[in-house]
């Protein structure tokens, strides 16, 4: 059989079933670290909850992500998760849904690697949202997960910290209020509301305009240059301001 023949016949087995995302749907891909949990706190210790080298590990991943060859509007991280938002137009592999998957997650699970020293691996699933109000309402739900995880984390970690097990700290959070998981804080000496909002609200990374300094070369003019950089947010708002703030990064109507 001729090498076309072969080649025809056996690719039909890799590309049968591939999906792709329909032209003029929004797509957000959402990527989670695989057993993080082991990683950051067995093998690495990071302070628990919250630890700002973990922190920075995420938004270094970000930045990279939305720099690693895909138009890319609006990320957002939240423990070990990261969400992008792309260009409505973005066609890179005709829009496969295999291949989306599969690249971001081996870009995001190799620059951690690189960063922590250590292998690190993330999964990738990609939602496909037809309107703006949806995807408004997909980054308003990541916002709003991070806020219940952070109190919930901060609260476990109270409990471990009082010599509490595994199974008896998370036993003990279930079914008790936001009121009392609040005031079970303050009575370890922390006031939720006074903790950083990145903790609480996760964190953006977005592209802004700035101004460069600069020379022309033929005539050694000084100039100003218009440039592109990632900026990251650690202060979102929250609520419907954070909303009307992911809206700014879509299609105006």
């Amino acid at each position: 059989m001729k090498f076309d023949e072969l080649d025809e016949k056996m690719r039909i087995f890799e590309t049968a079933n591939d999906l792709v995302v329909l032209p003029g749907i929004y797509m957000v891909a959402r990527l989670d670290g695989r057993s993080f949990t082991r990683l950051t706190k067995e093998v690495h210790q990071f302070e628990a909850p919250f630890d700002e080298r973990f922190r920075d590990l995420m938004l270094d991943t970000v930045e990279h992500l939305m720099a690693c060859g895909f138009n890319m509007l609006y990320g957002f991280t939240e423990s070990d998760e990261i969400s992008l938002l792309f260009s409505q137009d973005e066609n890179s592999f005709s829009r496969k849904l295999r291949k989306l998957n599969s690249i971001l997650a081996g870009e995001a699970s190799a620059k951690f690697s690189l960063k922590l020293g250590d292998m690190a691996c993330f999964d990738c699933r990609i939602s496909q949202l037809p309107t703006i109000d949806l995807v408004v309402d997909y980054f308003r739900w990541r916002n709003e997960d991070a806020h219940r995880n952070a109190l919930n984390a901060h609260c476990y970690w109270c409990l471990r910290r009082d010599g509490l097990s595994v199974e008896k700290a998370t036993s003990s959070l279930e079914r008790v209020s936001v009121a009392e998981k609040n005031e079970m804080l303050f009575q370890h000496g922390v006031n939720f509301n006074d903790l950083p909002s990145w903790q609480k609200r996760g964190m953006g990374v977005y592209w802004e305009e700035y101004d460069k300094p600069s020379e022309n070369p033929l005539t050694g003019e000084k100039v100003t240059a218009r440039r592109r950089r990632l900026r990251r947010d650690l202060e979102l708002p929250m609520g419907d301001a954070y909303s009307t703030f992911v809206r700014q990064f879509l299609p105006q109507s």
